[in-house]
């Protein structure tokens, strides 16, 4: 059994569920096959090709995720959730160690104050801890706007809504699985 701050993941047999503590009682979540993360659920259910990637040991940097998924770093995408106004959020996918311009976030969105989620705001938006969340499987819906840096690669990964689990997959798939999805300019330049 594994512990994480408010939610306890359960392991048994060949499922995992998770519990939310309420008080001296505890929640139930919900239950999902070990072999399956919820963000491969929900795109099997969509059709779409993927893999689930384990790894075998906590990684603490984007070259050692990379390594161990045999990608390079531009390859891991990154799902980053901001608020707009209160009870309104909008999903960033960003590939790489690339970073939101938060200027054009604003004009995107067309709202002067934009900010990150808090954990919490995460938790309850998506179902999913900071670290793995996944545009696809969330709990709730949300604008996604998706980077252009994401198209660049031929294969990704994302996060799976479990932690040291991602899914790999054909970026062609990742706009095809999201539909509505907007593909956006957001990186910040460098120079």
């Amino acid at each position: 059994m594994r512990d994480y701050p408010y939610i306890r993941m359960f392991r048994q047999q060949d499922a995992i569920a998770l519990l939310l503590p309420v008080g001296c009682n505890e929640i139930f979540l919900y239950t999902y096959p070990m072999d399956k993360p919820p963000a491969s659920i929900a795109l099997e259910k969509l059709g779409i090709p993927h893999r689930v990637f384990f790894h075998k040991k906590p990684v603490t940097s984007f070259e050692e995720a990379a390594s161990a998924r045999n990608q390079q770093p531009e390859q891991i995408v990154r799902s980053i959730l901001f608020q707009v106004r209160p009870g309104e959020f909008v999903m960033v996918l960003m590939a790489g160690r690339g970073q939101v311009d938060w200027k054009k976030l604003r004009g995107i969105v067309k709202r002067s104050r934009v900010r990150m989620a808090t954990e919490d705001e995460v938790l309850e938006v998506t179902g999913y801890r900071i670290g793995t969340v996944s545009p696809f499987g969330v709990k709730n819906r949300a604008r996604v706007l998706m980077d252009a840096s994401v198209l660049r690669e031929e294969e990704i990964s994302i996060g799976s809504g479990v932690r040291g689990v991602a899914i790999i997959m054909k970026s062609r798939d990742v706009q095809r699985a999201l539909g509505e999805a907007e593909i956006v300019e957001l990186s910040e330049k460098t120079d």
